[in-house]
């Protein structure tokens, strides 16, 4: 008899819908297939401990009713000992830590597959206002609305007639939604019919999570036929899946679907199937399945939202993960065409599964208290699996060193091949390449993932490109409440695909270069074809790289039509499924790094000089190699709109702490547009910091020494986890954005 596939279902969590996630994750349990799986009921404390649930708890009312008892009746267990006990982990969480990227980006690192969509859809999902954006970009109706921060929200409560002019300048009027920016569920979300009534609803929104300030959306109130609209996509075939939409009606005396209503038994009235025609059916499909492209949504998707009486679809809430209770959308709508629970579970796994190309395998809370006198613990993740390891091995060793032994004790953490962690000694640390390290690497030194926060009060990303960049890593480091350099997740995974990046920054106002995706499908396909649109649309020299690579990873440029073609390859032959060929861009390069947090700012831009056609790694990397001018050899007022763009544009991608933009600028003799542009080409969010690196120059020139700017950069790491780490480490803040001394445009 064959070995069953090992299916752990994760439950519990860090949000404050916990208790929606146990009861997803029993009702998954109770369904999947015991003849095809092993099941593995596995559950997260709010204490982020883990534990194989014994099957005993799995059907007690809620939470509290077994909790206490986890310890002494309970396997505990490893992050990282997981890969070793399941297969595949189906994800029954709902909302934060759990649909934003973060358990997803960890479960990257382990390796362990999953069900749904990957790191930026996660993210994507979970964070309203940046997801709105991307919605508008691609032409999708949303509702209008008006975001207001924490501080915003901290002066209306001493000025609540400037609030209503907010409104009223926005044109928006009562009746009004009011949301959480980062929640799922309906948690925090209420309809507010009378200015009176508005102030409370917002506090209620912005604190809905224990701990925690947020931002706050407040939203027209559309009026029409509320639906749900679930939708499965083929992994491979990508072709989409609808089941019938439903159709909600309010309970009477309510004026939203909320929380009550989801999942409290009898309290939901719905239709299933939705009572309106074809017509607009047929359009509600179609405009839900452009949210789940626009969003990087992947496998399953549910997405809500309201037809109105002329016909239009305005969406409210796409979501990444579907609740699984037993009444829940996604059972009801599979029903009605006559798939049980156990069909709806089983299918999900199998679609996922046929992605992974796993599918014959069916057939055959640390609290640290420390005062100023003690060091900080900082672990520097260096190496990794993506063609960029020897750089990070290099920027890895430099920030070890140019972190203040006067403030921290450092743990050099070798990330090897596989993701794993491994302590690294001086001896090893000072290696050339990777592959020395991992030869002379003693496997004894390894370090689980799970157990970091016991070991370190921070980590510095010392990691470029693949897990380290793409918001895995970043999700690790938040499912385990560890502070740590740079951008988060969803900004991490967006600027990452190049391709998507770009895209995005298009609809926000900002001038990026012309593109193109081909993908290695269509390619096989008909390359002629392909290289010819590629060359009509963007004309001839181009440039051709991975669309989800950094640091001048195969970027090519391509003058002819035989070059074009050899570039493309020349990718695909390297295991990329997609290829970016992008508008050669003529004028000045330069690359500049941006600080801060809420408040950005743009250090001086260096010029950048080639000797070739692309910058090389050596060129950007190697001391003594390359060339570049810091400040850029501009006039002084272009180099203060230079940086008047990339602030807003850092902000734009949602980055934090820093990032490095590189970019063009273009005179109007130069710009096709015939007036002076500033493009965008990427950004960088975990810059190489290696002796040689730019940036480094760029905050010399604002008086900032080297190891003073790392010492800046886990200052503002720190700074940014405050409002999601309850025992945040207090660290003296020695360097403050607001005191560089330059000339801020």
């Amino acid at each position: 008899m064959k070995n069953k596939l090992r299916i752990g279902v994760l439950m519990g969590g860090l949000s404050i819908e916990r208790e929606v996630s146990f009861s997803s994750g029993r009702t998954v349990c109770d369904h999947l297939d015991p003849e095809l799986y092993e099941v593995i009921p596995v559950f997260q404390t709010s204490e982020n401990r883990l534990f194989i649930l014994p099957w005993r708890f799995l059907h007690r009312g809620k939470i509290s009713d077994f909790e206490e008892r986890l310890a002494g009746e309970a396997e505990e267990i490893k992050w990282d000992a997981l890969k070793n006990r399941i297969d595949f982990m189906f994800l029954a969480q709902h909302g934060r830590y759990a649909e934003d990227g973060a358990v997803q980006g960890f479960l990257e690192v382990l390796g362990i597959p999953y069900l749904g969509s990957k790191i930026l859809g996660s993210a994507l999902g979970m964070d309203k206002i940046l997801q709105k954006k991307f919605l508008k970009g691609q032409g999708i109706t949303v509702a209008r609305d008006i975001v207001i921060s924490p501080h915003e929200l901290a002066s209306y409560e001493d000025n609540q007639e400037k609030l209503f002019a907010h409104l009223e300048k926005n044109n928006l009027s009562f009746p009004l939604v009011i949301k959480p920016a980062q929640e799922g569920s309906s948690f925090g979300i209420s309809v507010v019919f009378k200015q009176d009534d508005l102030l409370a609803a917002l506090q209620k929104a912005s604190a809905i999570t224990p701990g925690l300030t947020q931002s706050i959306l407040v939203e027209e109130r559309i009026e029409g036929m509320e639906f749900t609209c679930v939708i499965m996509v083929d992994p491979i075939t990508k072709s989409p899946f609808f089941f019938p939409l439903t159709e909600i009606l309010y309970e009477p005396g309510f004026y939203l679907h909320g929380y009550e209503q989801k999942y409290m038994p009898g309290r939901s009235i719905k239709f299933t199937p939705a009572r309106c025609n074809d017509d607009a059916t047929s359009t509600i499909y179609k405009t839900c399945l452009q949210v789940m492209k626009a969003l990087n949504f992947s496998t399953l998707g549910r997405i809500d939202g309201f037809l109105k009486a002329d016909g239009s679809v305005v969406i409210i809430d796409p979501n990444t993960l579907s609740g699984l209770a037993p009444s829940g959308f996604l059972f009801t709508q599979a029903a009605q065409i006559g798939m049980s629970h156990t069909d709806v579970i089983n299918y999900l796994i199998k679609n996922e599964l046929k992605g992974y190309g796993m599918y014959q395998d069916l057939s055959n809370e640390i609290s640290t208290t420390q005062t100023q006198s003690k060091k900080i613990k900082i672990g520097v993740l260096l190496g990794g699996p993506s063609n960029e390891k020897e750089t990070s091995l290099n920027s890895g060793r430099n920030i070890c060193y140019k972190l203040s032994p006067q403030k921290y004790e450092v743990l050099p953490l070798f990330v090897d091949a596989k993701t794993e962690l491994y302590l690294l000694n001086q001896q090893l640390l000072v290696l050339n390449a990777t592959a020395e390290i991992e030869h002379k690497l003693d496997r004894s030194t390894n370090i689980n993932w799970h157990d970091l926060p016991q070991l370190v009060d921070f980590v510095f990303i010392g990691l470029h490109g693949g897990p380290g960049e793409n918001g895995a890593i970043q999700g690790t480091l938040e499912m385990l409440g560890i502070p740590y350099n740079g951008p988060g997740i969803a900004a991490s995974a967006l600027c990452m695909d190049k391709y998507k990046l770009n895209n995005f920054l298009r609809t926000q106002g900002f001038d990026v270069p012309d593109s193109l995706l081909v993908s290695k499908h269509e390619w096989l396909i008909d390359s002629n074809t392909v290289t010819e649109k590629c060359i009509a649309q963007l004309s001839l020299p181009v440039i051709v790289k991975p669309h989800d690579d950094g640091c001048s990873v195969m970027v090519q440029k391509a003058k002819n039509k035989a070059e074009l073609i050899t570039a493309i390859n020349t990718v695909f032959a390297q295991d990329k499924d997609h290829v970016m060929v992008e508008e050669c861009i003529i004028g000045t390069e330069l690359t500049v790094g941006v600080i801060g947090n809420e408040n950005p700012q743009a250090l001086p831009p260096s010029q950048v000089f080639s000797s070739g056609d692309i910058l090389s790694m050596e060129e950007k990397f190697l001391p003594g190699a390359g060339e570049n001018q810091t400040p850029a050899l501009l006039p002084q007022d272009v180099i203060a709109r230079i940086q008047k763009t990339m602030e807003p544009v850092f902000k734009a991608a949602g980055c934090t702490g820093y990032s490095r933009i590189d970019c063009f600028y273009q005179t109007a003799t130069q710009s096709k547009t015939g007036k002076e542009r500033i493009i965008t080409l990427e950004i960088n969010t975990l810059p190489g910091l290696t002796p040689a690196t730019c940036i480094f120059h760029q905050a010399a020139e604002v008086g900032i020494k080297p190891m003073d700017f790392i010492d800046l950069l886990v200052t503002l790491g720190f700074e940014r986890h405050k409002k999601i780490q309850q025992n945040i480490i207090e660290v003296p803040n020695k360097h403050s954005i607001e005191v560089i001394e330059y000339t801020s445009p």
